[in-house]
């Protein structure tokens, strides 16, 4: 069994900061990938970023030079900072993990974390 926790959600003022953070517990052999994805209501869930056990890096174009994805291997932990935030970045955030358990690869997704930005 595999659980996904995100913290570090909250409201903040346009041109404000946050960092997210995800942690993947359970039966893990190996995280192929984590990512930051987010959805406001009536819309479809996109991605915010990704990064591989390897380091490579992927943002939406919305989030390029705003937002750093990292990773801490040995603590299956993924985070998400985020700078200059805008009110249209308002979402529910969700962690997601490909996750090995020798079994299956499979994707796995947190309960989201609300990120609120006012004008």
């Amino acid at each position: 069994q595999v659980q996904l926790v995100e913290s570090g959600g909250g409201w903040v003022q346009a041109g404000g900061s946050l960092r997210l953070s995800c942690t993947a517990s359970g039966s893990i052999f190996s995280i192929n990938a984590m990512g930051w994805y987010r959805q406001a209501p009536g819309k479809q869930r996109d991605l915010v970023a990704r990064i591989t056990s390897g380091g490579s890096t992927t943002y939406a174009d919305s989030m390029k030079g705003r937002t750093t994805i990292s990773r801490a291997n040995a603590k299956n932990t993924v985070y998400l900072q985020m700078n200059s935030l805008k009110p249209e970045d308002t979402a529910v955030y969700y962690c997601a993990a490909d996750i090995n358990s020798r079994i299956t690869v499979r994707a796995y997704w947190g309960q989201g974390t609300q990120v609120t930005v006012s004008s």
